[in-house]
């Protein structure tokens, strides 16, 4: 079977889930082209793992300190230069398009009718899930953005709905906690940053920032560039993390049984609705700027206890190489009835009020069916 696999590139969560996918569907003898879009070609890093990609302009998001600039991300993006991209994409050949929200791939394989499936956390906000300040505008672009033939989407919980739990890199290191911080908050100013955490000068820091053009020792702060390795090291070690609301980077933590502290992106709802869900699960504490009392507050509490999740990469990747698109419910219970959340998550789940009249049973999360 021959896949080309569009991901988006901006931010590093897209290209962490392909990362997974790309390993299982390898295994599976999957002959895979990727091709990402949404940055600039010479800023992506630890990309080996997908050969000979292809990289395209496609659509991105400005931010400008810790926030979303709505009119520079509307100036800096070309319509009639996506056009001539989605146009020239020659999918013949292809069996499939896989698509992580990357718009070019996407509407390349509507236009000639190819089958797509979009593999996102985004399609689980075509559901009804909980959701955070979300306006109009938000939902068509989280539905034509990239539009597929078949939209799964992956998230925390299901809400009794066709979504996925959260594919999680297989862990590669042992897990322990030497009581550090892990720090990732690419969207905030770095001076800012430091400038909070010195202020708890008996907790060490390991703070990872885009603006780091070298690694050096800030006071109790290493800064950090971003690696990827290291990175991860750094994660199987610390006891919490704080970061902004992506979803890729929580669900790496509460999967390793990491505490949460999480500054979504202003205006950004998607990472706002993350955060009120995380917090309503019990598995993370918010602050909406960067707060020396809400940091200090989270230092002193403890964490909830690991959430177990499954290689649900490997799950989709066989499931994918057997053809019969269309069919999902196999692949959902299989998933979730191997999720094993800490008791007073599982507690927090059912308190959580219905989204549109959507009633959650525990007979799903506690995997007995």
């Amino acid at each position: 079977m021959k896949i080309l696999y569009g991901v988006q590139g901006t931010g590093n969560g897209h290209i962490s889930r392909a990362r997974e996918m790309a390993r299982a569907l390898a295994s599976q003898g999957a002959e895979v082209d990727y091709l990402f879009s949404g940055r600039p070609a010479d800023q992506y890093f630890d990309m080996e793992g997908f050969g000979d990609y292809q990289t395209r302009r496609g659509l991105t998001f400005v931010t400008e300190k810790g926030q979303l600039n709505q009119w520079k991300t509307l100036i800096n993006n070309r319509p009639l230069a996506l056009l001539k991209d989605i146009k020239q994409l020659d999918l013949s050949g292809y069996d499939l398009v896989l698509n992580d929200f990357e718009p070019v791939s996407a509407w390349a394989a509507r236009r000639q009718n190819v089958h797509c499936i979009g593999l996102s956390h985004q399609n689980a906000f075509l559901k009804d899930v909980p959701k955070q300040k979300a306006r109009w505008s938000d939902s068509l672009i989280t539905r034509y953005f990239a539009p597929s033939s078949l939209a799964l989407g992956v998230h925390w919980y299901h809400f009794d709905q066709m979504i996925l739990p959260p594919i999680v890199p297989a862990s590669q290191h042992k897990i322990g906690n030497d009581g550090s911080i892990l720090v990732y908050l690419p969207f905030e100013q770095l001076e800012l940053v430091l400038e909070m955490l010195t202020r708890f000068d008996q907790t060490k820091f390991y703070c990872f920032h885009p603006d780091a053009r070298h690694d050096y020792e800030h006071e109790n702060v290493s800064v950090h560039q971003l690696h990827r390795e290291h990175f991860h090291q750094r994660m199987h070690q610390c006891n919490g993390v704080v970061a902004n609301g992506g979803f890729e980077l929580p669900s790496e933590a509460i999967s390793l049984g990491k505490k949460l502290l999480l500054k979504p992106l202003h205006g950004q709802y998607e990472q706002q609705s993350n955060v009120m869900t995380l917090e309503l699960m019990g598995l993370a504490q918010s602050m909406s700027y960067l707060s020396s009392s809400s940091l200090g507050r989270w230092l002193n509490s403890d964490a909830v206890g690991r959430v177990h999740i499954p290689d649900v990469a490997m799950a989709i990747a066989q499931w994918i190489m057997k053809g019969d698109w269309y069919h999902c419910d196999e692949l959902w219970q299989a998933l979730w009835s191997q999720v094993e959340f800490p008791e007073t998550v599982e507690d927090a789940v059912l308190e959580i009020p219905p989204v549109r009249g959507n009633i959650r049973h525990k007979l799903l999360i506690t995997g007995s069916y």
